[in-house]
């Protein structure tokens, strides 16, 4: 019978190296990387964009908003503006220039919205159907008028993203196209009329899913 204390003998061993100090070390696999670096400046750049995305996001949502919220939104920001841009890279599939995708972004957000907003202030939402001052004779009108550009809401947020990255992307591909018989002063304005493209596109696919965002944060704060 053995040393009862012998339970806590190393005992796993691999070419005499014991594999039980190796526990030792596991805790530290469960504790984030950002605890044990500097943080790089692409990481303090992000957290500063997220940052000023967030106190902007919550100014939009308003008071009333729920706390949260702007989380969110800024992870919409950041899904869409990571597509957009991989959408760059040559033989990698552009998801956001199709409206399957941006519809299934749109839709189930603003079903959300107008789900929460006739369920629990329903008073409010009719409310915003009349804009304020508007005379007694017009207010059939203006019902149906914001009743469709409400219904129409996910519809422009889908086609205007879908939309920027079809017209960018069609715009350099043709371009690169007219490039094989033209002569050297010619193909080198063409290179940098292409350069000039890209870093056009780097910024629509910024602007567009800021856009898509902030629009998005709008209409989220209109139900409360």
């Amino acid at each position: 019978m053995t040393n009862l204390f012998s339970v806590f003998d190393p005992s796993t061993s691999v070419l005499n190296l014991s594999f039980n100090w190796t526990s030792t070390f596991l805790g530290l696999l469960l504790i984030p990387y950002t605890f044990w670096f500097l943080p790089n400046r692409p990481n303090i750049i992000w957290t500063l964009i997220t940052s000023s995305l967030h106190k902007e996001f919550k100014t939009l949502i308003g008071p009333m908003g729920q706390s949260g919220s702007s989380i969110l939104f800024i992870s919409l920001f950041s899904f869409i503006m990571f597509n957009n841009f991989l959408g760059l890279f040559p033989y990698i599939f552009t998801s956001s220039s199709h409206l399957v995708f941006t519809l299934s972004l749109a839709l189930p957000m603003w079903v959300s919205f107008m789900l929460y907003g006739w369920f629990n202030h329903t008073q409010h939402m009719f409310a915003h159907l009349v804009p304020q001052g508007t005379p007694a004779v017009l207010m059939p009108f203006m019902v149906c008028i914001e009743t469709v550009s409400n219904i129409i809401r996910p519809g422009t947020l889908a086609v205007r993203l879908a939309a920027n990255m079809i017209a960018g992307h069609l715009l350099l591909t043709l371009l690169g196209g007219t490039g094989v018989g033209l002569p050297t002063a010619l193909l080198l304005l063409l290179i940098t009329t292409q350069i000039l493209l890209l870093i056009l596109e780097a910024a629509v696919a910024v602007i567009q899913s800021y856009v898509f965002a902030v629009l998005t944060t709008l209409y989220s704060s209109e139900v409360n």
